[in-house]
C-alpha cells in the first residue's frame, strides 16, 4: 500500500481526502459498543461541555481528525466553541490573541508563542480557528515553571511573584496514589525521589491544562471546549481529565483516545475500552508526521 503523508492529504480536495483517509481510521463508541463516525461524536457533544482528544503527537491521521472534528464542532454549534491546546503555554496567550486578531505576522507568532517544532501539524486547527473567530487557548504551563517543579517540587510555585502566578492554577493537585501514579511510574521504569518530582511536574501540567479549560468555560458560558493533548494526559479519564473534574465538577466531559494500533485491521475493542468514551485506532502503515 502506498504510504501517504499528512501534507499530501491536506493538499487534496476534501472529497478526495475523505475518500482516502476514511480507510485509515476506525472509531469505537465504548458505551454503545459499536463503531461510529465523527458526526456521532459531534452529536453527543450536545449534552457535554468539553471534548478531550488524546493524541499521539506524531500521528498524521490523528492530526487530520482533530481539524476535521474542530470544523464539525464549529459548524454544529455555530462557532460557540473554544480550542484549548497542550501545545501552547498560558503565558503566551497575548501573542496568540494578537495573531488571531491579525495584528502580528505568523512568523512572529510562531517565534514568540514558542510553537512546538511540529507546529505544522497543529497549524490547520489554528488557521481554521482564526478564519471563523474561534478562540485558541494556550493551556499548558511554561517550561521554566515545569523545570523548576522537576528540580524543586511543587512547593517552589508558592515563591513565584504575583505577576507570574496569574499564568498558573491556584493549586496543582499531587496524587501520589492510584492508577495514574502507577501508570506514570511504570512509564518511567520505577520509583525514586527523581521519579516523584517528575510525577509532580506531570500533575502540574495536568492541573494547568484543567485550569485553563475551566477558566475559559467559566468566562464563556454556553461555549463548548475542544481540548487537544497527548493521550497520556487523558487516557482512562485520568490526568487532566481527572483534575478538571476536581476543579470544575459541573462540566460534562467526553474523551477520545486516538493512536496507531498494530491490530488496526481487526481491533480488539475490549482491550481498549477502558481508555475513554471513544477509541480511535489509526493505520500504523500511514507515514508519521515526524
Amino acid at each position: 500500500m502506498k504510504i501517504l503523508s499528512l501534507a499530501f492529504f491536506l493538499a487534496l480536495p476534501f472529497f478526495a481526502t475523505a475518500q482516502d483517509i476514511n480507510q485509515h481510521f476506525k472509531i469505537y463508541d465504548v458505551k454503545k459498543q459499536t463503531t461510529i463516525n465523527l458526526d456521532d461524536i459531534v452529536a453527543d457533544m450536545a449534552k457535554a461541555d468539553v471534548l478531550f482528544f488524546g493524541e499521539e503527537h506524531n500521528d498524521s491521521i490523528g492530526h487530520y481528525l482533530e481539524v476535521t472534528l474542530l470544523k464539525k464542532l464549529a459548524t454544529a454549534y455555530q462557532n460557540k466553541i473554544g480550542l484549548t491546546l497542550e501545545m501552547f503555554h498560558t503565558d503566551v496567550q497575548p501573542v496568540i490573541n494578537e495573531y488571531l486578531a491579525g495584528i502580528i505576522t505568523e512568523k512572529n507568532f510562531i517565534k514568540e508563542a514558542r510553537a512546538w517544532n511540529n507546529y505544522k501539524d497543529y497549524r490547520p486547527m489554528v488557521e481554521f480557528a482564526k478564519s471563523v473567530g474561534v478562540a485558541v487557548i494556550g493551556g499548558n504551563a511554561a517550561a521554566r515553571y515545569s523545570n523548576s517543579v522537576t528540580k524543586n517540587g511543587l512547593e517552589i510555585l508558592s515563591k513565584l511573584p504575583a505577576g507570574s502566578k496569574q499564568f498558573l492554577p491556584p493549586k496543582a493537585v499531587d496524587t501520589l496514589t492510584g492508577r495514574y501514579y502507577e501508570k506514570f511510574i511504570d512509564l518511567l521504569g520505577g520509583h525514586g525521589m527523581g521519579a516523584m518530582k517528575v510525577y509532580q511536574t506531570q500533575n502540574f501540567w495536568d492541573a494547568t491544562m484543567a485550569w485553563s479549560i475551566a477558566k475559559f468555560a467559566k468566562e464563556n458560558r454556553g461555549k463548548k471546549v475542544f481540548q487537544v493533548n497527548g493521550r497520556f494526559h487523558s487516557d482512562e479519564k485520568l490526568g487532566t481529565y481527572a483534575q478538571l473534574q476536581k476543579i470544575a465538577p459541573k462540566l460534562r466531559a467526553l474523551n477520545i483516545a486516538s493512536f496507531a494500533a498494530e491490530d488496526f485491521a481487526n481491533p480488539n475493542w475490549e482491550k481498549y475500552q477502558n481508555l475513554g468514551d471513544y477509541v480511535i485506532v489509526t493505520d500504523p502503515k500511514v507515514k508519521k508526521s515526524f
